[in-house]
């Protein structure tokens, strides 16, 4: 029997475990999957947009592979930190550990005043919004809000601002949190800045997600056909046959029918979406103690692809800065890291420790990879992780291990849920739904999330 630990319940994670049960070579696998949380799927439960009910479907397909009766989820299990399970050991009590535990942190923009109180990482709001239990525990004062920019031209970028441009009526159907849901009814928002450094042609987000700005139903788009046309692609694009790829292209025959809708007239009831370009954050500017607005140096392409200063500048007026430049991994206690590329050093998944492939060690995912590719490409991720440890089978299964790892797992103190906790917190969720006339609403914090599980209080 070759028994293997999978760090990471997203679908990397998922998509790891689900390889390991379809590869023939070896026919005798069981897999645990362990997570520091006590809920699976990662990010789909945990980053993508509550709006997003057809992404968010997702969990179906990775509950059927972690419901498979060689899988044992194992909630609650935290590796590499303070108090938990330490690679080191994780080694000895399987045959081989693949690490799926993505990239997490935000990059900086390294501006002055980015550290004021006002100004966010993107991920904090996405995991406030999500219910995650690690996320701010004071939420965002959106009351005190008027005017927002998000810093990115990416799909979280694009999240953030809708979620921010959409009242809180439109947010009601779905498994928003209650503290956030009631936060986004106090909202003042009326305008959402959506900034980016470089050209329309250069931005990250998909044309679908682009397109779900345009049918917000209170909100308003906002393009500066001048600023679109600075661009040589979005110029390049009105010939019949423009040699650009299909999604740039697509995204600017959206900008463009958005530039050709005349500006608003007024303020109104509607909030106001901005997408602006060529515009560089120097500086997130103080008022009172606090987020002011954000100035920017104004951009030019430089004729290789990137962008130059122009040497003028624009100040936009903000209560609140999110920033989405990008997630980064974060070194995991016991394991090997490289900090320029935010990877654990590998080879064709093998973790490399001293220039070697140390056996036993894996990685999938973000962390294998950096933060690349939609949730689809976790699977061929995934797939050559695997090939390389079933080709390492035979060495791995040489070494005998535990008989019963979760058991040594809980004389080192942790207290795991099993899958039939997170069935439990289901259910709590969905009482908590109907208990606020909703459907199912996400308990958001340590303590619910462990009492929901079944285990009394912890």
């Amino acid at each position: 029997m070759l028994r293997v630990a999978v760090v990471g319940s997203g679908p990397s994670g998922v998509y790891t475990a689900q390889a390991l049960l379809q590869q023939s070579r070896v026919p005798d696998v069981r897999v645990h999957v362990l997570d520091r949380l006590p809920a699976p799927y990662g990010l789909v439960r945990y980053g993508v947009a509550p709006d997003h009910e057809k992404i968010k479907s997702l969990q179906g397909s990775l509950r059927a592979v972690l419901e498979d009766e060689r899988i044992t989820f194992v909630g609650h299990a935290e590796v590499g930190g303070a108090g938990g399970v330490a690679p080191a050991r994780l080694k000895e009590l399987y045959h081989a550990v693949v690490y799926c535990v993505g990239a997490a942190s935000d990059r900086p923009l390294a501006v002055p005043g980015e550290g004021l109180p006002g100004s966010f990482p993107a991920t904090e709001f996405v995991s406030w919004y999500s219910a995650h239990p690690d996320a701010p525990g004071d939420g965002f004062p959106l009351s005190a809000v008027r005017s927002a920019v998000v810093i990115g031209v990416g799909n979280v970028a694009v999240d953030v601002a809708r979620i921010l441009a959409r009242s809180a009526a439109e947010l009601r159907g779905t498994d928003v949190p209650r503290a956030a849901l009631e936060a986004l009814a106090t909202s003042r928002i009326r305008e959402v800045h959506v900034v980016g450094r470089r050209g329309p042609s250069q931005a990250r987000f998909t044309t679908k997600e682009l397109r779900e700005l345009g049918a917000l139903p209170r909100a308003r788009i906002v393009v500066d056909g001048a600023e679109l046309a600075l661009d040589p692609a979005y110029a390049a694009a009105d010939g019949p046959a423009p040699p650009l790829p299909a999604v740039v292209r697509r995204n600017l025959e959206v900008l463009r029918g958005w530039a050709a809708v005349p500006p608003p007239v007024g303020h109104g009831p509607e909030r106001r979406v901005r997408l602006r370009f060529f515009l560089r954050p120097a500086e997130v500017l103080e008022r009172n103690g606090r987020v002011g607005g954000v100035r920017f140096a104004r951009t030019a392409p430089d004729g290789a692809g990137g962008v130059r200063d122009t040497g003028a500048f624009e100040d936009i007026e903000a209560q609140l800065v999110l920033r989405a430049v990008g997630y980064r991994g974060t070194p995991l206690p016991g394991l090997p890291f490289d900090p320029v590329q935010g990877i654990v050093p590998h080879l064709a998944g093998r973790v490399i420790r001293d220039g070697a492939a140390s056996p036993g060690e894996y990685v999938a995912g973000w962390i294998k990879r950096g933060p690349t590719g939609v949730i689809g490409s976790n699977r061929s991720c995934a797939k050559e992780t695997v090939a390389s440890l079933i080709e390492d089978a035979p060495l791995l299964t040489g070494r005998e291990v535990s008989a019963d790892p979760l058991g040594a797992l809980r004389e080192q103190g942790l207290r795991p849920v099993a899958w039939d906790g997170w069935l439990s917190i289901e259910r709590a969720e969905s009482a908590l739904g109907r208990s606020l006339g909703r459907g199912p609403v996400k308990i958001s914090d340590w303590a619910g999330l462990l009492d929901a599980a079944g285990d009394g209080p912890r």
